[in-house]
């Protein structure tokens, strides 16, 4: 595996990072009071010479299993608790012991990395739905604005001009912290994060100083590792505690963000709010047009702004992600026609409403893919497909496996209520059986009566046949996987892109460059 990115060595002291892990020693590192520490790698895989290795307990492992392959591959020192101490005294390195050493690795991190965030202006974006649109728009208005960006989200991370692939949403806290360290040395004054309720859970961005954060929604997801909807969003106010921000922008479009703003102002913060269904809020729309392509709409906010607001992806949630891309950029001191004109700039988000284009202009199939994968996207989005067509819907869908088993029967019937037909496929079944996973979003959308539902498990193949049993005019979407670049399956990845596959369908040999 690799390690990713990593800044110029800048040697730090084991014992200072001691000191700031608090932690008990053992391995004798009284006796190796001023070795370097160059980095910090929580997969042995990535391990460096002169790093750190944090052996963390994992969901279904423990990092001390692995700390002899880490010092072999250069680690210097361990991090971990009780049960890798003696893991790292065989292997012949000091050991810092703490209780829960994942709690104490950002700091850690962000110690030898130099505490890159405070060189940086950072916005973190958390919320289920709209965080990867809303980083996009907020990086548009940010370069606009003639800063150079760097972004860290759910397609991948950017620095500058050079994109590294993601792995998840939110990298671990000792990739964070190396990534901002690089962004720092090459030049960026910038960035955009989406940060992830898993990141919030486990720390990931612990020891980030954030200008700026917000929050887009909370809609059911993740309940494979939160206890319900309650335990979901009590991950998110550990975000909007002085600990990582002092201000916040929140959209208040739902109950959730209404009770985040309470939480916030109690802790201190200066919360901002927007809103597209109210004029209860800040920043407020007037006068929504759907236009070819997007929306556009005058955007209200606080002192009298008055701006125009142009989002080039189609669907009311849409505004209201670039509204909260406004809100965002104007907060951190981005003039706000700065801001606009850097939002409607923005050609759209890969896998996010993504035209493939349809070479026979007799046929005019609109079809596109985008990310889709809660009940809640997959109904706006089929929302937002439905008005730009006056033929009928097709979507192809399947769930995660080893993800959120609750929200499958949902994710069919919101598919089978809003679309003139439906194809359930896999997606990425993971390790799970990818039949069962399709019988439960099957027994969802075989809720709606009347509904036209069938099952095509070869995800190509179902793609092909929405295709070929569109009618001139209709719309085809491709639901679940948006950016995605492969098919997981029993622990293997297959190359698989639906925006090729898509466009192999049609008979097209490429996408459109712009969102629809």
């Amino acid at each position: 595996m690799s390690a990713g990115p990593r800044p110029t060595p800048r040697p730090q002291s084991l014992a200072q990072i001691a000191g700031i892990a608090g932690a008990a020693t053992a391995g004798a590192v009284s006796s190796y009071p001023d070795r370097p520490v160059t980095g910090v790698a929580h997969d042995s895989r990535s391990v460096l010479p002169g790093d750190l290795y944090a052996a963390l307990p994992g969901f279904r492992r423990h990092g001390a299993e692995f700390i002899a392959e880490a010092v072999g591959r250069g680690a210097v020192a361990v991090l971990t608790d009780a049960n890798g101490q003696d893991s790292a005294r065989a292997a012949g390195v000091p050991a810092l012991v703490v209780t829960d050493p994942r709690a104490v690795l950002g700091a850690v991190a962000s110690f030898i990395y130099g505490d890159p965030s405070q060189e940086l202006l950072v916005i973190g974006i958390t919320g289920t739905n709209g965080k990867t649109t809303t980083s996009y728009l907020v990086d548009a208005g940010l370069r606009a604005a003639g800063y150079l960006t760097g972004v860290i989200g759910t397609v991948g991370v950017r620095i500058g001009e050079e994109v590294v692939e993601a792995v998840r949403t939110t990298p671990e806290a000792t990739q964070v912290h190396a990534l901002l360290a690089v962004m720092v040395e090459r030049g960026v004054t910038a960035v955009t994060m989406e940060v992830s309720s898993h990141a919030l859970r486990l720390g990931r961005v612990d020891g980030v100083h954030f200008d700026l954060v917000g929050f887009t929604n909370l809609t059911q997801d993740h309940l494979d590792f939160h206890d319900g909807m309650d335990d979901y969003f009590e991950a998110k106010p550990t975000l909007f505690t002085l600990a990582h921000s002092s201000r916040a922008v929140v959209c208040v479009d739902d109950s959730w963000g209404r009770n985040l703003v309470a939480l916030a102002e109690r802790s201190g913060l200066e919360v901002a709010t927007y809103a597209v269904s109210s004029e209860d809020a800040h920043w407020t729309v007037d006068g929504i047009v759907e236009v070819p392509g997007g929306s556009v709409a005058r955007a209200l906010g606080p002192g009298g702004v008055d701006v125009p607001l142009e989002v080039r992806m189609p669907g009311t949630f849409n505004v209201a992600n670039g509204l909260g891309a406004l809100a965002l950029l104007v907060d951190v001191g981005v003039d706000p026609l700065v801001a606009a004109d850097g939002i409607a700039s923005c050609e759209g988000v890969p896998g996010r409403m993504e035209r493939v284009l349809d070479p026979d202009p007799h046929r005019g199939l609109l079809a596109l893919v985008d990310y889709a994968h809660t009940p809640d996207a997959i109904e706006r989005v089929i929302l937002a497909a439905r008005g730009g067509t006056r033929g009928k819907v097709v979507v192809v869908l399947g769930a995660g496996g080893d993800r959120d088993q609750v929200k499958r029967p949902l994710m069919g019937e919101v598919a089978a209520r809003g679309a003139d037909r439906v194809i359930v496929t896999d997606d990425n079944p993971r390790s799970e059986d990818a039949a069962a996973i399709r019988a439960a979003v099957l027994e969802g959308a075989r809720r709606v009566e009347g509904a036209n539902v069938s099952e095509v498990g070869d995800r190509r193949a179902a793609i092909m046949q929405a295709v070929g049993g569109a009618d001139r005019g209709d719309v085809v979407l491709v639901l679940g996987k948006g950016h995605e670049l492969g098919q997981e399956i029993e622990g293997f990845l297959t190359p698989f892109d639906d925006r090729v596959v898509l466009a192999q369908a049609l008979g097209s040999s490429e996408l459109d460059e712009g969102l629809t």
